[in-house]
């Protein structure tokens, strides 16, 4: 099937199907597979009133952006706020000019411009796209959405449930809270009040009795991490951000970041009408519901893991990374705008970049080289660590027993330190930063180089 073909396809399934609505634009550019137009407009969250938010194509949930593994895919963005903006695609092991930072591989969208993404996603699994650019409020607001990348050959799932956990910062009329304060961002971020999975609250979504459903939960909030847990025993993890795992797990209790996922296997009860229920810290956030179907006895299937490169341990090369507080809290006013830095990453605190200043990098790595990460949390809050256009192999913690698994993001406990081998294969100035958005926004960020 071709690209075209390919994503007719996803849309007519969409359409047909309780699933959430895939969304294309209404006249896609020529030549292009989506068009995303970033633009304020009202949404319908809570029942009390609408809320003013920033959108791709005019709602929430955003589209959800199908490509597939090993096949081009093409994306026009077209910026309609009155601000710059840049897409970044998380998750992806993509080259570093369409990866959507701003200075550090592409100039800022302005207001009025449109910037074309081209790739080719070598793994499948779940991922998401947002801003890299104002992120507290750009995220905040509403610009995140799911980029999923079916398998070459796409797994016999009987339904495939894509679900963006959000919590929004609004009241009960619609209007926006804080999206963020200076005692919280020095803390564990500013949380919303409104818990929602694909802008509603507690949806129920129904699925074939019997059958056998993937669970794909993203986290695209900026702040709150979710403790996940579910009223059917028997569902399995099945891939951790994005990438799948090699035995599946029975999910208890995990903890699901900012910034990641978590996708499951569940064989719907096969009674109709029957429901099983996921939970955060035991409050419902979605549930699926058995209705009739002519499914025979049905088992998961299993996924094919992705091409991550295997790190040499023998002769890889170990960087500390230690993450602290910052001693000075004091206020900084620049251009009439006060910010702050909290937190430091090898005691820098991120000052930011512009298109004539680009700070050094945290670390300079050689191209083909295997290096293990000493990620060291040193603070009491927890912290997932997201780099760019590179896939971790995380390895071992101190506090925990680990079997060896892939993520873009690393979730680091209290006084944690986790070791996390990569190899240094995707040349580029590349993101690495704490994905709390308050934190990122207060210091933690900075990036590595691959030369």
């Amino acid at each position: 099937m071709n690209r075209r073909n390919f994503i007719k396809s996803s849309l007519l399934v969409a359409m047909t199907s309780t699933l959430p609505k895939v969304v294309l634009a209404a006249t896609p550019s020529a030549g292009f597979d989506y068009e995303l137009i970033i633009a304020p407009a009202d949404v319908n969250i809570v029942s009390g009133g609408s809320t003013p938010a920033l959108c791709f194509n005019g709602g929430y949930p955003a589209p959800v952006i199908r490509a597939k593994q090993h096949q081009p895919v093409r994306i026009r963005v077209i910026n309609k706020l009155n601000e710059p903006t840049t897409i970044h695609w998380h998750g992806m092991r993509i080259p570093i000019a369409m990866d959507g930072v701003p200075f550090l591989s592409q100039p800022p969208i302005m207001p009025g411009e449109t910037f074309d993404y081209e790739f080719t996603p070598p793994d499948a699994g779940s991922f998401w796209y947002h801003p890299h650019m104002n992120s507290v409020e750009q995220l905040g607001k509403g610009l995140v959405g799911a980029l999923i990348v079916d398998e070459a050959e796409k797994p016999d799932f009987d339904e495939d449930l894509v679900l963006c956990m959000k919590n929004w910062h609004i009241k009960d009329d619609g209007s926006f809270t804080a999206l963020t304060t200076p005692q919280n961002a020095f803390r564990m971020g500013t949380p919303g009040r409104v818990m929602t999975i694909n802008g509603e609250i507690h949806p129920t979504y129904e699925v074939p009795a019997g059958g056998a459903i993937r669970v794909r939960l993203l986290n695209v909030d900026n702040t709150l991490l979710y403790q996940v847990n579910s009223t059917d025993p028997q569902a399995q993890i099945i891939a951790i951000d994005g990438n799948p795992i090699d035995q599946p797990v029975a999910l208890k209790n995990h903890a699901v970041g900012p910034g990641m996922r978590l996708d499951l296997g569940v064989i719907a009860p096969k009674k109709v009408g029957e429901s099983v229920t996921f939970k955060h810290k035991g409050k419902p956030m979605v549930t699926i519901k058995s209705v009739a179907s002519k499914l025979k006895e049905r088992r998961l299937p299993r996924l094919p893991l992705n091409p991550i490169p295997a790190p040499d341990l023998n002769n890889a090369e170990t960087i500390k990374f230690a993450f602290e507080w910052n001693a000075n809290i004091t206020p900084i006013e620049k251009d009439g705008k006060v910010s702050y830095n909290f937190w430091t990453m090898n005691r820098r605190s991120w000052e930011g970049m512009s298109k004539g200043h680009i700070p050094d990098p945290l670390a300079t790595l050689e191209r083909g080289k295997t290096y293990i990460f000493e990620l060291s949390n040193l603070t009491q809050y927890h912290h997932p660590i997201h780099i760019h256009g590179h896939t971790f192999t995380v390895l071992k913690s101190n506090k925990k027993a680990i079997t060896p698994f892939h993520t873009d993001t690393v979730l680091l406990g209290q006084n944690e330190t986790v070791l996390a081998a990569l190899v240094a294969d995707n040349p580029g100035r590349w993101m690495y930063h704490c994905h709390i958005i308050e934190h990122l926004k207060t210091g933690f960020m900075s990036f590595v180089e691959v030369t």
